[in-house]
């Protein structure tokens, strides 16, 4: 054997270990790629981060159509896509349709898209026309967090920019969330919802 050989198979061997050593703890230290929701992470929800799954829900108030407060508590019971989306926000505006869509295809006693509009309180209004003309028109309900009220968009994890969307089990505890905007159409975003729903009711 070389004198090459003699140093070079020894390097390459501890390289190898050590890069074995750095998968097995990369993957045991990040909470977004562990779990049975991560293997949806792929095409459309490649952002998807599940890293704070298990939180509970924050009671933090937002508005109804008339104006009355209501929290993420009066979901329970529900699984809930929760989309933070504003009228100056241009991918916020294409995203609607599909949530939309969604909503038509699998909202029912079981599931709901709640979108919440972050809109400035005298742009209510046009937030309400606006989601009219996305699609949401009969089909999802208008809630409202004025900037003054964004506990809500906080509290929930949203702090990456809009659209934001977070997922809450039927218990009210986190399960992931996606910053930026996503088809929610597209075969993983379905697939994700379903499998969602198929798993027991607490």
């Amino acid at each position: 054997m070389s004198r090459f050989s003699r140093i070079a198979i020894p390097v390459m061997i501890a390289g190898l270990i050590l890069a074995l050593l750095y998968a097995v703890f990369s993957a045991s230290s990040k909470g977004n790629n562990r779990g049975p929701v991560a293997k949806f992470a792929v095409g459309e929800l490649a952002a998807l981060d599940t890293s704070e799954r298990g939180l509970p829900a924050p009671p933090a108030p937002f508005t109804v159509l008339d104006g009355s407060e209501i929290n993420l508590q009066a979901f329970e019971g529900k699984l809930i896509l929760i989309n933070f989306w504003a009228t100056w926000c241009a991918p916020c505006e294409r995203e609607m349709p599909s949530l939309a869509a969604l909503q038509t295809a699998r909202g029912g006693d079981r599931f709901q898209v709640v979108a919440i509009s972050i809109d400035a309180a005298e742009d209510r209004d046009y937030a309400i026309q606006r989601l009219g003309e996305l699609g949401g028109e009969g089909v999802l309900t208008f809630y409202h967090a004025a900037p003054i009220a964004w506990d809500i968009v906080y509290d929930t994890g949203a702090r990456r920019g809009f659209p934001t969307s977070v997922l809450y089990a039927a218990d009210g505890t986190k399960i992931a969330q996606l910053a930026g905007e996503a088809d929610w159409t597209s075969y993983e975003a379905v697939a994700l919802i379903d499998a969602l729903l198929a798993e027991p009711t607490p």
